[in-house]
C-alpha cells in the first residue's frame, strides 16, 4: 500500500476514497454511454470498457487517484473501423492497440512524457477542457427517437434544464465551503436527484439515453480471420488509438502530479493501459485511456489512492448488474452540471493573463494545440505542437552561436564559439572563418559550445579542408568528451588536431606553438 496517496495524519482516508469513487461512477454512466454511441456500439460495450479499464488501471497503474475508462477521443477514431468492419475488427484492435502500449512502457517511451513542452501542457488542457464542455451541449436537446432528429430544447424544459444545472453547480461551489467531510459533486448529484423525482420534474435522465442494465462481461476471442490481410486493417487503428490513449493518459497522469503534488510512474502506466485494453478487448469492451475530466472530479472530491478508482469501477459493475434502475433515474442535468465545474476547473484560466507575457512563439503554440484538439484530436493536436515548438528551439539556436575572435601575442588567432553545433547553426558557423586571412595557426576553442550532430562534425571538417587548402594549421580545443566520440565514430576526412586540455582530460595530439 506504500504507493497509495495518504492523508496527512499518514492514513488513507477511506470514506473519502469511497465516496469519491462513488461520485465518478455516476458520472462515469452517461459519458459512457455517450461514447459508444459515437464509436457506433451497444451502449454495455462503453459500460464495460470503463469498468474493466478503471478497475486494471487503478490496480496496477502508475498514477494512484487517475481514472480511466471509454472515451471521445477514442471513440471518434473507432466509428469509421465499425462502419466499415464491424465490431469484431474493434475487438481485435483494442487487443492489439493494448499490446502495442505494452512494448511502449517495456521500451520505457513514457520517459519521453517530459519533453512536452509547457505550452503544448496548456494548450491539452484547454483543448480538452472546450471538448468536455462542447461534448455535454447535446444534453440540452430532446432525446432522438427512430422517427425524429434531436432539437434543441424550449420554453420550460430547456428553462428547467438550465436552473438544474445551475443549482447542481451552485451546490458544488458552495459545498465545500460548509463542510469538506462529503464529496461536493456527490452532494450535488443526491440533492438534485431528490428535488427531481420528489416533485416529479419532467427533465432527462440517464435511462431517457440507454438502459445501463446487463451481467457480467463474458471473455470471447474476437471472431476475425486470423490472417495478414486482418493485420492490414486493424494495424492503422490500433496504432493510432494507442498512441492517442498514451498521450492523453501521460499527459492526464502530469495533471494529476502537479494538482496531488505527488509523482506518478509514466512507464508503469504505460503497461496498465496495455494490458486494461486487452483485456477489455476479449471481453467485449472499446477500449480506453485516462480520463482527464473524471479523474479532476475525483481528485477534487477527496481521491488520492487506488482505493477511488477501484471503488469507482466496483461501483460502476453494481449499477450494471443491480443498480440500473436507480442510476437510470438520475437527471442528466445534475451530470451535465458536473461536468461544467469540471471544465471550469480544468480550464489554464492564467493562459488568458500570460498570453501576452510569454514569447510569441508560446501564446501560439498555445492557441495551436488548443484548437487542433478540438478540431481534431489529441494526437495530431499535441504532436503539431511539439513539432512547432522544436522548430522554434532550433531557430532560435541556430542564431544564437557566436565567435569571440583574437590574435595572441605568438601570432596565433583564436575563434572561441558560443552556443550549440548542430544543423540549424552550420551556416552562421561556417561564415564566421577567413582561412585566406588568417595567420598560419588558429585554434577553435569549443569550451562554450556543444557539437551535437553529424551536420556540426561535417562543418568542422569542410572547415578543416579550408584551412588545409590554405596550408594552415587548425586546432580544436575544449572539446567535450561526448564531441571527441562524435568524431572518431565519423572518421574524419581530414586530420584536426585535438589540444590536450588538463579540465577535460582529454589528449589526441598537442600543437607546436
Amino acid at each position: 500500500m506504500a504507493a497509495l496517496a495518504q492523508s496527512a495524519n499518514g492514513k488513507i482516508n477511506y470514506k473519502n476514497e469511497i465516496l469519491s469513487g462513488l461520485t465518478v461512477a455516476l458520472a462515469l454512466v452517461p459519458e459512457a454511454v455517450a461514447f459508444a454511441f459515437v464509436a457506433g456500439v451497444d451502449p454495455l460495450v462503453g459500460l464495460y470498457a470503463a469498468f474493466i479499464v478503471g478497475l486494471i488501471t487503478s490496480a496496477i497503474g502508475g498514477r494512484p487517484g487517475m481514472i480511466s475508462g471509454a472515451t471521445g477521443a477514442l471513440a471518434v477514431v473507432m466509428v469509421s473501423l465499425v462502419a466499415s468492419h464491424g465490431v469484431a475488427y474493434l475487438f481485435a484492435t483494442v487487443v492489439l492497440m493494448g499490446i502495442l502500449q505494452i512494448g511502449a512502457g517495456l521500451l520505457r517511451l513514457g520517459k519521453f512524457v517530459r519533453m512536452i513542452p509547457h505550452p503544448v501542457m496548456l494548450g491539452f488542457v484547454n483543448g480538452l477542457a472546450i471538448v468536455i464542455f462542447l461534448a455535454q451541449l447535446p444534453q440540452f436537446k430532446t432525446v432522438a427517437t427512430a422517427e425524429e432528429a434531436a432539437v434543441w430544447m424550449q420554453g420550460a424544459d430547456l428553462y428547467l434544464m438550465i436552473g438544474l444545472v445551475a443549482l447542481t453547480m451552485a451546490i458544488i461551489y458552495f459545498t465545500p465551503k460548509l463542510t469538506k467531510a462529503f464529496p461536493a459533486p456527490l452532494a450535488a448529484i443526491l440533492t438534485v436527484s431528490l428535488i427531481a423525482i420528489g416533485f416529479g420534474l419532467e427533465t432527462k435522465t440517464v435511462g431517457d439515453m440507454a438502459s445501463v442494465a446487463g451481467g457480467l462481461p463474458q471473455f470471447h476471442i474476437p471472431t476475425v480471420p486470423l490472417n495478414f490481410e486482418t493485420l492490414q486493417v486493424i494495424f492503422p487503428y490500433a496504432l493510432i488509438l494507442a498512441s492517442i490513449g498514451l498521450i492523453e493518459s501521460l499527459m492526464t497522469l502530469q495533471l494529476v502530479d502537479e494538482v496531488t503534488e505527488t509523482h506518478g510512474h509514466s512507464n508503469r502506466e504505460c503497461v496498465a493501459q496495455g494490458t486494461a485494453n486487452i483485456v477489455t478487448g476479449f471481453f467485449g469492451g472499446m477500449g480506453g485511456c485516462a480520463m482527464i475530466g473524471q479523474s479532476m472530479i475525483n481528485v477534487n472530491s477527496g481521491g488520492r489512492s487506488r482505493i477511488s478508482g477501484l471503488s469507482a469501477a466496483i461501483f460502476l459493475l453494481i449499477f450494471i448488474l443491480f443498480g440500473s434502475s436507480l442510476i437510470e433515474m438520475i437527471p442528466i442535468a445534475a451530470l451535465t452540471g458536473v461536468m461544467f465545474m469540471v471544465v471550469i476547473g480544468t480550464f489554464a484560466w492564467s493562459s488568458f493573463r500570460i498570453i501576452r507575457k510569454i514569447p510569441k512563439s508560446d501564446a501560439f503554440v498555445l492557441v495551436l494545440v488548443s484548437g487542433l484538439t478540438v478540431i481534431f484530436d489529441l494526437a495530431i493536436a499535441v504532436a503539431a505542437g511539439i513539432i512547432v515548438s522544436a522548430l522554434v528551439f532550433a531557430w532560435e539556436s541556430a542564431v544564437r552561436i557566436r565567435a569571440r575572435k583574437y590574435v595572441d601575442d605568438k601570432g596565433v588567432k583564436h575563434y572561441e564559439i558560443y552556443g550549440p553545433l548542430f544543423f540549424g547553426s552550420v551556416k552562421a558557423f561556417n561564415e564566421k572563418f577567413d582561412p585566406k586571412a588568417d595567420p598560419q595557426v588558429v585554434i577553435i576553442d569549443f569550451m562554450e559550445s556543444r557539437v551535437t550532430d553529424h551536420s556540426g562534425i561535417e562543418a568542422i571538417n569542410k572547415i578543416a579542408e579550408r584551412y588545409q587548402r590554405e596550408g594552415k594549421e587548425l586546432h580544436l580545443r575544449h572539446l567535450s568528451p561526448d564531441c571527441q566520440t562524435l568524431l572518431k565514430k565519423a572518421n574524419f576526412i581530414v586530420d584536426v588536431n585535438v589540444m590536450e586540455d588538463p579540465e577535460y582530460g582529454v589528449a589526441m595530439d598537442n600543437p607546436p606553438l
